[in-house]
């Protein structure tokens, strides 16, 4: 994994390929086309392309309103301003007469780095993943991205991409996407870890820092986190017994939750999540935020500190190989 590239900017390049396949694509960006990547697409495609200004409320309505005349609208926006904002249109305007739109916000997670609390989206899966109907995604390197935007433009109905502003690592190995089916990245005994977007390849970190000390993970790409592949989870689960969730997102409604509602009441096992825990982002470097925020690989393999000054949750995937064990 030497090469990186951000999410943003594969599902942006993507969305040129698309158009250049497909004239039924349309996009529509709320005056962030440089940041979001819609750039390569208003470039190529002037015609096909619209800025609705700072107004995402009306970008909504508007791609709504597109879609019903057989055009597949891609709406590209931060996730504070397209989840968050505009959440209300997403659900009454679009979600609501399934409408086959695809909302591709960026710049989520606390990896947004200087922008601080008020840009780092940290509920947007969570909302998403509330609406009915609403297909949730999160890419994990720029070949997912690619492909996860492919998917888009073929499935019919509402659905909700999320991509980072922060580069990340591109997997060596070409996997497999379908909507709703997870991919196993790695084989353990000792846990199954559910990761989803940059935290897959800090993940896979944890694992080699793990395997040098004896302990072997499962680690498993959980990209759509709606709908679930609850055959996967729970078929991890009762294998390992021991189960993690990683996300760069709050631990309330986001992958840890949907993972939880898999197994609630059917598979016996620890569980534990990582993730914000109940609070706000902050401003910083991107790399050192994750790192307050315990989202970095040696601090998801490693002991959590004292209680108090966990961000994530209480035990680490060493300290329930050991409760195990012991």
């Amino acid at each position: 994994m030497s090469e990186k590239i951000a999410t943003r900017e594969a599902y942006g390049k993507a969305l040129v390929e698309l158009g250049a396949s497909n004239d039924k694509i349309v996009v529509l960006d709320a005056d962030l086309a440089g940041a979001t990547m819609t750039k390569f697409f208003k470039a190529a495609y002037p015609d096909r392309f619209f800025d609705c200004g700072i107004a995402e409320c009306n970008m909504m309505d508007v791609a709504a309103g597109l879609s019903t005349m057989g055009l597949i609208p891609f709406c590209s926006t931060f996730a504070m301003f397209g989840a968050g904002r505009a959440y209300e249109q997403i659900r009454n305007s679009i979600a609501y007469p399934r409408f086959n739109v695809k909302i591709c916000c960026s710049h989520a997670g606390v990896s947004v780095g200087e922008d601080g609390g008020s840009h780092q989206s940290i509920e947007d899966i969570g909302l998403m993943r509330m609406i009915p109907g609403m297909t949730v995604i999160v890419p994990a390197d720029g070949n997912e991205a690619r492909k996860a935007t492919f998917a888009l433009a073929q499935m019919e109905g509402p659905a909700y991409l999320r991509t980072a502003r922060l580069a990340s690592p591109v997997f060596e190995q070409d996997y497999p996407f379908e909507i709703g089916k997870a991919n196993v990245l790695r084989e353990g005994k000792d846990a199954a870890v559910f990761a989803c977007g940059l935290m897959v390849s800090e993940t896979l970190e944890a694992a080699e820092l793990l395997a040098a000390e004896g302990i072997h993970i499962s680690v498993i790409n959980v990209h759509t986190i709606k709908p679930i592949d609850a055959a996967c989870v729970t078929k991890y689960a009762q294998k390992c017994g021991n189960v993690v969730t990683v996300e760069e997102h709050s631990v309330i409604g986001g992958l840890g939750d949907a993972v939880a509602d898999v197994l609630m009441g059917k598979v016996n096992c620890k569980f534990r999540k990582i993730g914000i825990n109940d609070c706000f982002g902050q401003s910083g470097k991107a790399k050192d935020v994750l790192r307050e925020y315990g989202l970095t690989a040696d601090q998801i393999a490693a002991k959590k500190a004292s209680p108090g000054k966990r961000r994530g949750m209480p035990f680490s995937v060493k300290q329930m190989h050991q409760s195990r064990t012991a």
